[in-house]
């Protein structure tokens, strides 16, 4: 399965997730729809897994947005907005990005993300 695949079908095609996007750990974009994130807004993602003391101060931003932290660790950071929120998950080579609104359950959204996360890093990534 192609990256954009995962992302039209495991992730936007759920219904609980309204964009996506798998970028690698260095920042590349792997596949998205519906994202337009900066470069600058990735790497802030990635480096919260690191050390999540900069989202949890400042929030975190995809495409222009900003989302307060809510939840930080070295493997998933969730934030949420007025009528949003975003759920990251890291593998071992890549982030899962997804968005949701408020017509879904926070809970539908990130386990969508996650389930995902789990499986890439059960094949080895």
């Amino acid at each position: 399965m192609s990256w954009q695949a995962y992302v039209d079908s495991n992730l936007v095609g759920s219904g609980f997730v309204k964009s996506a996007a798998i970028y690698g750990l260095d920042g590349s974009l792997w596949a998205s729809s519906g994202t337009n994130a900066q470069p600058e807004e990735i790497q802030k993602i990635i480096k919260g897994f690191a050390d999540s003391g900069p989202l949890l101060q400042s929030g975190l931003f995809f495409g222009g947005e900003k989302f307060i932290a809510v939840n930080c660790s070295d493997r998933s950071i969730y934030g949420r907005r007025e009528g949003a929120g975003i759920a990251c998950a890291k593998t071992k080579l890549c982030v899962l990005i997804g968005i949701y609104d408020e017509s879904v359950q926070p809970g539908q959204a990130i386990s969508t993300v996650e389930r995902l996360a789990e499986y890439l890093v059960s094949v080895g990534y």
